[in-house]
């Protein structure tokens, strides 16, 4: 007989990297309340810690983490295999996002053909190279095991280009540039899931990716309103309209989902 209860993560341990971020925070609450324990895996332990204290359940793990240091990834999988035993979940959630630090410049700098090669060699590795390496150290155990849910996050500019008319304000001066990194890493991720899929089916390991749009954090009125025009809905996300989405793709709820990759967009994509 089916399971009542789709959605619950009970039992279950989930992984999230990048998780005291904007939307990994959120991440993080999600699978505590459908009822996982919860690895909060970061940079800074500290911040680690301060968001463990505040999730709801008990039994969640800080966890100092650099995705792109084998070492520090087979240091945290050594960890949690202690503490739990397995590994169910991983949300592969770290990612960087290029900022020019002087407004002024950022316009040129930003700009493809004066895009420095160190930024997008940084994008490489975090976002692409990060992903390989964590799915390959963290996700071993699941397949190993039988089964398990990778969750890699990705972007509606995996998907298409940059429409660069949002970064233009109201006097019509270009603010800056989507610079080409971060759409082609996260196109990379998306075909990347694809692969894992294919390769560990028969294993039972699940993998999907959720793509989602821009969230609401701050931005200056000429960008959200450029934005919200863009989408749908007419407006930009919340950073909690995702919980729904990773609870789905981390449950059994999705449980004949694999290779996927989920949009949750306001309907960017659609129009």
């Amino acid at each position: 007989m089916a399971k009542t209860n789709l959605f619950s993560l009970e039992g279950k341990t989930a992984i999230v990297s990048g998780a005291t971020g904007l939307i990994g925070r959120y991440h993080c609450a999600a699978l505590a309340e459908a009822g996982a324990q919860v690895v909060v895996a970061d940079l800074h332990m500290d911040r680690c810690e301060e968001l463990r204290s505040i999730l709801p359940g008990i039994g969640h793990l800080p966890v100092a983490l650099d995705i792109t240091s084998p070492a520090s990834l087979l240091a945290a999988r050594d960890a949690v295999l202690r503490q739990y035993g397995q590994i169910d979940v991983l949300v592969n959630n770290a990612a960087i996002n290029d900022m020019f630090e002087n407004p002024a410049l950022a316009a040129e700098q930003s700009k493809f053909e004066h895009y420095p090669l160190n930024m997008w060699l940084k994008s490489l590795e975090v976002n692409i190279t990060g992903v390989f390496l964590s799915c390959q150290i963290l996700g071993a155990p699941m397949a190993e095991r039988g089964g398990g849910s990778i969750i890699n996050i990705a972007s509606t500019y995996g998907m298409v280009g940059p429409d660069q008319s949002l970064y233009r304000k109201p006097d019509g001066e270009q603010a800056f540039y989507k610079s080409p990194a971060y759409p082609a890493t996260k196109g990379a991720v998306i075909n990347f899931t694809r692969y894992l899929a294919a390769y560990w089916g028969h294993c039972g390991v699940r993998v999907n990716t959720l793509s989602p749009g821009g969230v609401e954090n701050g931005q200056d009125d000429w960008f959200a309103d450029n934005y919200s025009r863009r989408t749908a809905l007419g407006r930009m996300a919340h950073a909690w309209d995702y919980k729904g989405a990773l609870v789905f793709l981390a449950s059994d709820a999705s449980g004949y989902m694999t290779g996927a990759n989920l949009v949750v967009d306001g309907g960017w994509t659609a129009m």
